[in-house]
């Protein structure tokens, strides 16, 4: 669902003293009508949710029984049975933006209960357990290096070391 704001300026207004919005979103039913709000510009307006990715018709009913258009329309489709146009919105699908939005809400919510559960630690108090919890995983790396290297080492030796380990033994000549 998206919001859509419908605006109709105060000059379409006439003799009127106000306006309903009405059309496929609301069965073009009179008792279901939206009524629009005057705005400290002069315009009238309302806000109606609609679902992203449709296309609706609709019209201002004046409260002096006269029907106008919506000025600002994306379109204008014929109504053959009435004999007229109405205004035509294509309400846009989710954008990406919108979207990533939605999920940043999603997860600064979650976070901050699990803060609200969890009581927060003083900043340099957690700052320190971080740099002791590293200081622990490289010294346990460390040590399994250590321990894997040791057996390899002693298995091989230098050139020099395998000369001094086992002396040859020259022949002589006879």
């Amino acid at each position: 669902m998206k919001k859509i704001t419908f605006t109709l300026p105060a000059e379409a207004l006439g003799n009127a003293t106000g306006a309903v919005l009405l059309g496929d979103f609301n069965d073009w039913n009179f008792d279901k009508g939206i009524s629009l709000s005057v705005q400290a510009d002069g315009t009238l307006a309302a806000t109606v949710e609609l679902e992203a990715g449709k296309s609706y018709q609709y019209r201002f009913l004046l409260s002096d029984g006269t029907w106008v258009n919506d000025w600002a329309a994306q379109q204008y489709v014929h109504d053959a049975a009435f004999g007229v146009e109405n205004s035509l919105i294509i309400v846009p699908t989710e954008t990406i933006v919108e979207k990533v939005a939605t999920i940043a809400k999603k997860v600064k919510a979650a976070v901050t209960s699990k803060e609200e559960k969890e009581p927060a630690k003083p900043k340099k108090e957690a700052k320190t357990a971080a740099s002791a919890t590293k200081k622990e995983k490289v010294a346990t790396v460390a040590k399994k290096v250590k321990a894997e290297a040791a057996p390899k080492a002693e298995a091989v030796k230098s050139p020099k070391e395998a000369k001094t380990a086992a002396p040859a033994t020259k022949k002589k000549k006879s």
